[in-house]
């Protein structure tokens, strides 16, 4: 399922839009932030279905080698190991993966020459020559080859450059999506014959929480504001900047809105996701504001949680 830290930040980045676009329809906001969700849980099946894709790409090429007029022993008797990975044969027959790649027309049929070059880079690394030549053959292995693949994928520029030519709404999302495909395939068993996909959201209160997140933010964005100011009157304020204060007060909202959530859980996301979208000193700075915050908002009865566990 799609991570609470990828939905905060779906809902950071709806508010930076809306706010600085000047947008006042609040509704049409909060339709695209939800769109945006969705994509992110597409970006989870075009993901898993890429190695099925460079899978299809090797064997059409091995197909065709046999088809020269003087093949050689080794385009007559290709490795097919790549080509008949098991895991991946799950994948590519899953009713689950195909359904939704259909529904949403997704897929990489209009992306021949990435799948190629991508392909072409793919037989270069070391772990996939390590694989290939391997002697074991084992659906354990073959995991471990496309846990590698995905680990190693993430950091490839042309992809990222290609997926957001996609969609822009893949843009950031990709650590996340590998955690969720990584999660996937370990749970995949060689008795399988369908994959189990992961879910969108962990529970019915995950859509709740972006709604609630964003409309709480964003109603109260200017109360929150002045709210921050009593905290922060010792700083340069034209050196606090706007994504930090969106930050503390979209933290605001989540510590005064949703008594299930641990104070401390609050403060972690939020200081973790400013180390990525803010400054370099962010980080610190938003920490010391939301410890003095919190302890006022604790003070003044606006911070009531319950529940096990809570901090």
């Amino acid at each position: 399922m799609l991570s609470r830290r990828l939905l905060r930040i779906k809902v950071l980045k709806a508010l930076f839009a809306h706010i600085k676009s000047g947008a006042d329809n609040m509704l049409a906001s909060e339709k695209s932030l939800m769109a945006s969700v969705d994509k992110a849980y597409d970006l989870y099946f075009q993901m898993l279905t890429l190695p099925v894709e460079l899978a299809h790409f090797a064997k059409n090429r091995q197909e065709i080698a046999k088809q020269k007029k003087l093949p050689t022993y080794e385009d007559l008797n290709p490795n097919t190991k790549f080509v008949d990975n098991k895991l991946i044969a799950v994948i590519a027959n899953s009713d689950s993966v195909n359904d939704h790649m259909a529904v949403r027309n997704l897929g990489w049929g209009q992306n021949p020459d990435l799948i190629r070059t991508l392909y072409t880079r793919l037989v270069e690394e070391e772990y996939y020559k390590k694989y290939m030549t391997s002697q074991e053959h084992s659906f354990e292995e073959d995991r471990k080859f496309l846990e590698t693949f995905f680990t190693e994928i993430q950091n490839s520029e042309l992809l990222d450059d290609a997926l957001e030519e996609m969609s822009i709404m893949w843009s950031d999302d990709m650590a996340f999506i590998i955690m969720m495909i990584m999660r996937t395939l370990s749970n995949v068993r060689p008795s399988h014959t369908e994959l189990k996909v992961a879910s969108k959201f962990k529970s019915e209160e995950d859509p709740a929480f972006v709604k609630t997140l964003f409309e709480k933010s964003l109603v109260n964005y200017n109360a929150y504001q002045e709210y921050i100011e009593k905290f922060t009157s010792n700083w340069d304020v034209e050196r606090i900047v706007f994504m930090d204060n969106l930050i503390i007060g979209t933290a605001i909202a989540e510590l005064t809105s949703f008594p299930s959530i641990p104070v401390k859980v609050t403060l972690d996301e939020f200081i973790e996701i400013s180390k990525f979208y803010s400054t370099p000193g962010s980080s610190t700075f938003i920490n010391g504001v939301l410890d003095k915050i919190v302890e006022s908002l604790t003070e003044e009865g606006r911070i009531k949680k319950a529940g096990r566990g809570l901090i």
